[in-house]
């Protein structure tokens, strides 16, 4: 019989030992809490990247040894990378930014719509999401903005429903905040576009490192993500289906237009950090191997999303509650660790978050500050964009200690 352990109870010496910046001198006495700017990439992608630039740095899918392995270790990573987003090897596309990836979406979308032709968009998104959508209106598209309460930043999905007509083409919305952080229940949202013969856009930048989610099941037409905030390089993904990738303009030079890894990326591929993708999936498949060994391998995606869901679940609770313990803080977002992912923005009363960030960093402790790209939604919750939020972002690789000694940071830092 296979043993088991609680989904809760990752270990942190090794979930810790696969990360390089954890043993790097100048990091040592830092805690941080900036993941949803940027995650640190696990040793197995570096070692990936590493070893492409040493041996396998030529063009690939040549017939010489090492131009072919070059083309066999990126056909590896967007086959097991797909395999922990629940779709084929086919339906993943890599570039260089999921703000690029977004902007060229957009562009070979204008095959698809007509003037007169209606998106929706939200005001909680990032702006990638958001911005390249709305200029589509130069072209005669009516774009529909779906609002944010502006107390709580959540999205009513009862709202949705008078927006959506037969007129309606698309609608782009994120998986989760990056500033209010509120998970939104994507399928049921996928399934009420669809009804009314929308597509959607999916933006899973703040919402996969904390698990990728099985797009598949949530029904998403295209579901974008960083891998750069996933422990991998620095690489946008989107999971494109291959209905929709026919439907859309090719973007790519006009030779390419069958090629369907280059249609929508018209630069081309980064080949190295494409091939050291497939770390993210190795370091996966260690991190269940170590806590669920002999456990069924069809089920391996399924098993991590829930573990570094449940690793974060009691870390973000007393978190939230300091922060809405405190009368000189506005938290943004549900207060309630379940219903959002462990990214935190705040705006505290009595001090710049700018300065906020500068006291913690003098104490050890690494947060961001800012607007994030997130105006539009700053604006709605009566937020000033110019002086921003501070932000508190950790993964499944953050440990109890460390949330207990921010809090005393942050303690000491908001007193002065």
């Amino acid at each position: 019989m296979a043993t088991t352990r609680s989904a809760s109870a990752l270990d942190p010496q090794f979930v810790r030992a696969q990360f390089p910046a954890f043993s790097e001198p100048t990091l040592q006495g830092q805690a941080f809490f900036e993941n949803a700017g940027g995650s640190y990439a696990c040793g197995a992608v570096i070692r990936r990247l590493t070893e492409y630039y040493r041996r396998l740095k030529v063009q690939p899918y040549y017939a010489f040894a090492a131009s072919a392995e070059a083309g066999e270790w990126m056909d590896a990573a967007r086959a097991r990378v797909g395999e922990y987003l629940g779709v084929p090897a086919g339906e993943v596309q890599f570039g260089p930014s999921t703000s690029q990836n977004t902007y060229v979406l957009a562009q070979a979308f204008r095959t698809v719509l007509k003037p007169g032709d209606e998106i929706i968009v939200t005001n909680q998104d990032h702006e990638a999401n958001s911005g390249v959508w709305r200029r589509l209106a130069e072209h005669g598209t009516l774009v529909k903005e779906w609002r944010v309460d502006p107390l709580s930043g959540c999205l009513d999905v009862r709202q949705l429903d008078d927006l959506l007509t037969p007129r309606t083409r698309l609608l782009a919305f994120p998986h989760a905040s990056n500033i209010v952080g509120h998970v939104n229940p994507v399928a049921d949202i996928v399934a009420r576009a669809h009804a009314a013969g929308a597509l959607t856009v999916v933006d899973g930048v703040s919402w996969a490192p904390h698990g990728l989610p099985d797009v598949r099941e949530l029904g998403a037409d295209v579901y974008l993500l960083s891998l750069y905030k996933t422990f991998g390089p620095h690489q946008g993904l989107m999971v494109v289906s291959p209905r929709l990738l026919e439907q859309l303009g090719n973007e790519g030079h006009y030779f390419n237009a069958r090629e369907p890894f280059k249609r929508l990326v018209p630069a081309g591929a980064d080949h190295a950090q494409v091939a050291a993708a497939r770390g993210i999936a190795e370091y996966f498949d260690a991190l269940d191997a170590h806590h669920y060994p002999g456990a069924d391998p069809l089920r391996r995606p399924h098993r991590v999303r829930e573990a570094l869901r449940a690793a974060e679940l009691p870390l973000l609770a007393p978190l939230l509650e300091f922060l809405r313990s405190r009368g000189d803080i506005r938290v943004l977002g549900p207060t309630r660790a379940a219903e959002r992912a462990a990214t935190v923005a705040f705006v505290p009363q009595s001090l710049e978050p700018e300065e906020l960030g500068r006291r913690l960093a003098r104490r050890g402790f690494m947060i961001g500050h800012g607007g994030f790209y997130a105006v539009r939604l700053l604006e709605a919750m009566r937020v000033d964009p110019a002086r921003g939020v501070a932000r508190i972002s950790f993964v499944h690789y953050t440990t109890a200690a460390e949330v207990q000694g921010l809090l005393e940071a942050l303690e000491a830092s908001l007193q002065g």
